[in-house]
C-alpha cells in the first residue's frame, strides 16, 4: 500500500509545539489486559512515556478506567474498537447483539479483522457503538484527549467523518497522523488530513510502532528508530506489557510487547531522545493547540455523545 502524503516542511504541529523534532510516545490497547495497564501506568508515573488510548469493550477497561478517574493527569483516550483478534482472548460490542449490525460474529464477538469488518459494515451500527464507547468511557471518569483507531477500523473512508466530528464533540483529537502506510482507502484518507490542516488543525506528520524482532535485534532496533526519526512529530505507537496475563492472551506477541516495556522501563528510549534531541510531548499538549483555533464546526453525524 502506498504512503500518503509527503511529510511537509517545516512541520505545523511542531511549530505549534516549538520542537523541531517530537515523538508521541504513546501505549494503545489499554483495557486490553492487566499486563498493558500496569506497564503504562508505570511508565507514565516516571515519564518514560506520556499517553495511551483505551479500549472501553475489553476485560480490563474498569482497572484503567478507575485510574484515570484517581489521577486526572493521566493523557488517555479512546482507542476506538470495532475488531476482536485474538485466537482466545475476545471482547463484544456495547451496543448491540444483533448480527444484522456487522458487529457481532458467529462466536458474538467483533469481527476478527478489518476485512470482515468492513465487508458487513453498518455505518449506522457502527456509528451506535463508537458513541458508546466514548459515553461509556467519560461516564468511568476519563476525559479523553484524542481518539485513535484499534486496527484502522475508524479509518475506514465510511467512518473517517465520524471518528472526527465525535473527536471534535468532546473537544479531543483525531490521530490522524499526516502520512501513514496503512490507511484503508489512502485517498480519502488524504482528504481528510487535507481538510483538517486547511482548517488550520495541526496533525502528527507520522507514525512507528512497536518492532516485532526477535530479542537480540530489539535494543538496537528502538534505537535505530529514534537515530532516524525525521523532523517534525512522529506519533510511535506502542504495546508495552508486563509479564503476566499477556503471554496466555497472546503467545507469538508477547515477547516483543514485553521487551518493549523493560527498553522503556531501564530508560533507555528515553535516554537516547535525550542524546538525539528529540522532545516526549503528549495529546493534552496537541489538544491545547487545537482549543487555540477558531475553526469552524465540522459536519456531525448523528446526536451529540451524551
Amino acid at each position: 500500500m502506498r504512503m500518503t502524503r509527503h511529510v511537509e516542511a517545516p512541520s505545523p504541529l511542531a511549530a505549534a509545539l516549538g520542537v523541531p523534532r517530537a515523538i508521541i510516545p504513546h501505549v494503545d490497547d489499554l483495557g486490553m489486559c492487566h499486563a498493558g495497564n500496569r506497564a503504562f501506568l508505570e511508565l507514565a508515573a516516571r515519564k518514560l512515556v506520556t499517553c495511551g488510548s483505551v479500549m472501553v469493550p475489553c476485560p480490563w477497561f474498569m482497572e484503567i478506567a478507575e485510574a484515570a478517574a484517581a489521577d486526572q493527569s493521566l493523557d488517555l483516550g479512546v482507542h476506538l474498537t470495532l475488531t476482536s483478534e485474538w485466537r482466545h482472548y475476545r471482547w463484544r460490542a456495547l451496543s448491540t447483539r444483533s448480527p444484522a449490525s456487522g458487529l457481532v460474529d458467529a462466536d458474538g464477538f467483533l469481527p476478527r479483522d478489518l476485512a470482515t469488518l468492513r465487508r458487513g459494515l453498518v455505518v449506522e451500527a457502527a456509528e451506535a457503538e463508537l458513541r458508546a464507547q466514548v459515553k461509556a468511557a467519560l461516564a468511568a471518569g476519563l476525559r479523553p484527549t484524542h481518539l485513535d483507531a484499534h486496527m484502522a477500523g475508524a479509518m475506514l473512508p465510511e467512518l473517517l467523518p465520524l471518528h472526527v466530528s465525535l473527536a471534535r464533540e468532546i473537544g479531543a483529537v483525531p490521530v490522524l497522523p499526516r502520512r501513514i502506510g496503512f490507511a484503508p482507502d489512502p485517498e480519502a484518507y488524504e482528504r481528510c488530513v487535507a481538510a483538517l490542516e486547511a482548517a488550520g488543525l495541526p496533525l502528527p506528520d507520522g507514525i512507528r510502532g512497536t518492532l516485532a524482532v526477535p530479542a537480540e535485534a530489539a535494543r538496537e532496533g528502538y534505537r535505530r528508530m529514534i537515530a532516524t526519526l525525521p523532523e517534525g512529530v512522529t506519533h510511535l505507537a506502542l504495546h508495552a506489557c508486563t509479564p503476566g496475563d499477556i503471554e496466555a492472551i497472546a503467545p507469538d506477541h508477547a515477547g516483543w510487547r514485553m521487551r518493549e516495556y523493560e527498553l522503556f522501563a531501564e530508560g533507555a528510549v528515553a535516554g537516547w531522545c535525550g542524546e538525539g534531541g528529540v522532545a516526549m510531548v503528549g495529546y493534552r499538549e496537541v489538544a491545547r493547540v487545537w482549543a487555540g483555533v477558531d475553526e469552524p464546526s465540522p459536519p456531525l453525524m448523528g446526536e451529540r455523545v451524551g
